[in-house]
């Protein structure tokens, strides 16, 4: 397990936060520009002496200010990717990667340079050297390197920030497939709400140097009390598994507990596990069965409160579906209308849904 406790100040900033991370798992270190989040990975790394802390992964100390011990960069076992790749550009992508390879120790295990390769999609790449390689094809060599390397934790810095929306694209589904085969602990820092959804299994959500939340990803969606529901995207994620497809209707049917939905057709396999999102906006309410849509999924609920929105004029309505619950942003004219409280049956009319993360065998 990573602990993490850490007091740093400079300019007027002051960072006083403490968490833990899994044995292995995405970590996300999540909030706005200016609230830590490099500064903890800084810290974590080695890179940056917080004014007082400690740091600890797997019963190993790192830092610990109180008892004098701060170990250097490269005794941490820290595999670190930046926003840029930093690759070296006299260096083909083969060398670059066998030079992460080179600088793991001896005897350290981790995935194999064939693997990582076929892993990140790099094989017809090798032969080349960085100038003639996209901004995505470099991330994915920088990511390559830092697992070869065999660390014990990787770091990951807003790694997709400098790539385009079409790169970033290219690239999410690779760093998925990396994180999943890595079995490692991994602090990944973000400010993209999709990144999260799409490959963290634990979020800490900063704001202003402090830890406002801790917690899964499906749990800390749901909080109408955190920075996240004033979010356009605010809403229940999912974790669901592919149940069947039907190719001559070209729709997916995903389970999940206490309901299923019908989406446009995957190409995971059936069992697959997949995360989805539910946009509290693209969740309307009836109170009676609704008819003569095109809209497919229309789930049977139950009233279990409700509560602000960010404006005024909007409420955000907590829904059941079995073990389930999701939110629904409707205006307070349609709540009042509608007569809902908590208790009332209704019917949950599901607008869209997105899925975010493809997350292997069931």
């Amino acid at each position: 397990m990573l602990q993490v406790a850490l007091r740093h100040g400079f300019q007027g900033f002051g960072l006083d936060v403490g968490f833990s991370a899994a044995e292995a798992g995405v970590t996300a270190l999540f909030g706005p520009s200016g609230c830590g989040k490099t500064t903890i990975l800084g810290a974590v790394a080695g890179l940056l002496r917080p004014l007082s802390g400690r740091v600890s992964l797997s019963g190993r100390v790192l830092l610990d200010t109180a008892a004098g011990i701060c170990l250097p960069p490269e005794q941490r076992r820290c595999g670190l990717v930046f926003q840029e790749a930093r690759l070296f550009p006299h260096l083909s992508v083969a060398s670059n990667l066998r030079y992460g390879l080179n600088r793991a120790p001896p005897g350290a295990t981790g995935p194999g340079f064939e693997e990582v390769v076929a892993l990140l999609g790099l094989g017809a790449l090798l032969d080349r050297r960085p100038a003639r390689l996209s901004g995505g094809e470099k991330q994915r060599v920088a990511l390559g390197r830092a697992l070869l390397s065999r660390p014990q934790l990787l770091l990951m810095d807003e790694p997709l920030a400098a790539l385009d929306a079409g790169r970033r694209a290219e690239v999410l589904p690779f760093l998925a497939r990396l994180c999943d085969a890595a079995r490692l602990p991994i602090l990944y820092v973000t400010h993209a709400l999709d990144e999260v959804d799409a490959l963290a299994d634990h979020l800490v959500l900063l704001q202003a140097g402090r830890v406002l939340a801790e917690g899964s990803v499906e749990a800390l969606a749901l909080r109408t009390d955190l920075p996240l529901a004033a979010r356009r995207d605010a809403g229940a994620v999912l974790a669901c598994t592919v149940a069947a497809h039907d190719t001559a209707r070209g729709l997916t049917r995903l389970s999940f507990p206490g309901g299923t939905l019908l989406v446009p057709l995957r190409a995971e396999p059936v069992d697959s596990r997949i995360r989805i999102r539910l946009r509290a906006r693209d969740v309307a309410v009836a109170t009676q069965p609704p008819q003569g849509l095109s809209t497919q999924n229309i789930l049977a609920a139950e009233v279990v409160g409700l509560g602000p929105a960010p404006t005024p004029h909007e409420a955000f309505v907590r829904l059941r579906i079995g073990p389930t619950e999701l939110l629904s942003r409707i205006t307070r004219d349609s709540a009042e209308r509608l007569g809902l409280a908590p208790g009332l049956a209704v019917w949950a009319v599901l607008k869209a849904v997105t899925i975010d993360r493809a997350l292997g065998a069931a």
